[in-house]
């Protein structure tokens, strides 16, 4: 069976009729609807500007803002609306427009192309839910500070290579994962700015005939500037791979922090106790407590990695100017913003229902040496030079671990055998308390620091 090319909005060119299976190939509506309520105010802000061209009277602008505004209730009111077998939402909205206002409405093309009206709608649309995913992130950061805060006193193991390392506090690692987010944002800001440009005027590739004012046209739908290039303009989707890049980081930070979670919630570690509103059981094992919302934010980072990938590999190739093939940005655009907003959503909602096991946390991080870079450290503000201080403890370390204590459970008289420099004063050194309170420079997990740096996380929160 066969379409009617006429019906489309190119269908005059030609005479024959499309094949329906190629017709359904071809036709994006299905996923691109979503750009409807930004089409409409891109068609409205036009004919605007197609007034101020002397191509519409007032009138005839009223008429059309009248006929675009049923059009966006009727699509926001009724899901049958969408039942149409349009090419894509361009010419559902064009074809609705004609339904009401007759040939009134076939006038609005004028000037423009799907060319620059797609790259103006899909840059409207991927704004709005810039934004929105700036405040997710922002949520998820406002919970990592809040059980951050609820254990101001909590010490929890520091590790590097997954072995333990040196002891920090726990609102410092959540510090961490704060100080990521917040690059996060500064990423997303920065993409919207880049993006903030307004390609409508450029027409299909070189540019419009018609006397279009197209800064008013950009002020009208908050445009920061107008293209540069028509070319450029209707080519362009750098605006999309660096959402992809921008989005990719979110996750992977996300898939860092799910990694961790999981990690500190196992028999093995059980510093962390997931609750039962984040958590799944063994459809055969009755014990079993699975963390799969974390598991799943941690899978659904390699899904929007191979989003940026798959659009890196779609315009690597493309000549200038519009080719069919950057009808895919859109299914990828879509996702990555569906995927990381509710892996945000997804990871604020655990962090919010976090127990913390507080003696378990503390008894890991006072065993298994994490002490001896302080003790090496005693050594050097005795004069020791650190190489040496550093062989040094580790000959105490291999003595401690033959004997089966910590390195402060060493008897006086055999550490200073290994080294005369410590003295009695090495107890209060190697203390945990001591420990984390030399860490004072910026940065560290000195209490002192770590309170300072909640606050100014706080108030640079309340400022974004």
């Amino acid at each position: 069976m066969n379409e009617k090319t006429a019906a489309n909005l190119w269908g005059g060119r030609f005479t024959g009729e499309t094949d329906s299976g190629f017709a359904e190939f071809n036709r994006s509506f299905g996923f691109d609807r979503r750009l409807l309520a930004v089409d409409v105010r891109a068609s409205v802000a036009h004919c605007d500007a197609l007034v101020g061209a002397n191509v519409l009277t007032g009138a005839e602008a009223q008429q059309i803002h009248a006929a675009l505004q049923e059009i966006l209730q009727r699509a926001q009111g009724d899901p049958d609306y969408f039942k149409d077998a349009a090419e894509d939402v361009h010419s559902f909205v064009e074809a609705r427009l004609i339904e009401i206002a007759g040939d009134l409405g076939r006038k609005l093309h004028t000037g423009r192309s799907r060319n620059d009206q797609v790259a103006t709608d899909l840059r409207l649309w991927l704004r709005n839910e810039i934004d929105e995913i700036f405040s997710a992130v922002g949520r998820t950061q406002e919970a990592l500070l809040d059980i951050a805060e609820a254990h101001p006193d909590l010490v929890i193991p520091g590790y590097t290579h997954l072995q333990r390392a040196q002891p920090v506090l726990f609102a410092h690692w959540c510090l961490a994962y704060f100080e990521m987010l917040a690059r996060d944002r500064e990423r997303l800001s920065e993409v919207r700015k880049r993006m903030n440009v307004l390609p409508l005027g450029s027409a299909a590739l070189a540019g419009t005939s018609y006397s279009i004012d197209r800064e008013a046209v950009a002020r009208a739908l908050g445009f920061d500037s107008v293209s540069r290039n028509s070319l450029d303009a209707v080519s362009d989707r750098d605006f999309g791979i660096e959402f992809a890049g921008a989005g990719s980081l979110v996750m992977t930070h996300l898939s860092r922090l799910a990694e961790d979670m999981i990690l500190n919630s196992t028999s093995e570690f059980g510093f962390f106790a997931l609750s039962d509103a984040v958590t799944t059981g063994s459809s055969l094992m009755p014990q079993k407590k699975n963390p799969d919302s974390m598991e799943l934010v941690r899978g659904k980072a390699g899904r929007v990695f191979g989003h940026l990938i798959a659009l890196l590999t779609m315009m690597k190739g493309l000549p200038l100017a519009y080719n069919k093939d950057m009808q895919e940005d859109k299914e990828a655009i879509f996702d990555i913003v569906d995927t990381v907003t509710n892996c945000l959503t997804v990871s604020a909602t655990v962090l919010r229902n976090i127990r913390v096991n507080q003696s378990q946390a503390r008894e890991a991080a006072t065993h298994g040496y994490l002490n001896a870079t302080e003790l090496a450290d005693y050594l050097v503000r005795k004069g020791m030079p650190f190489r040496q201080a550093h062989e040094t403890v580790g000959r105490i370390v291999t003595l401690a671990v033959d004997r089966g204590c910590e390195l402060g459970e060493l008897p006086l008289a055999e550490l200073h055998a290994l080294s005369t420099l410590i003295t009695e004063d090495v107890i209060d050194a190697l203390s945990l308390e001591k420990t984390l309170a030399t860490k004072s420079q910026t940065g560290g997990t000195a209490r002192a620091r770590v309170a300072e740096a909640l606050i100014s996380a706080r108030k640079t929160l309340a400022a974004d």
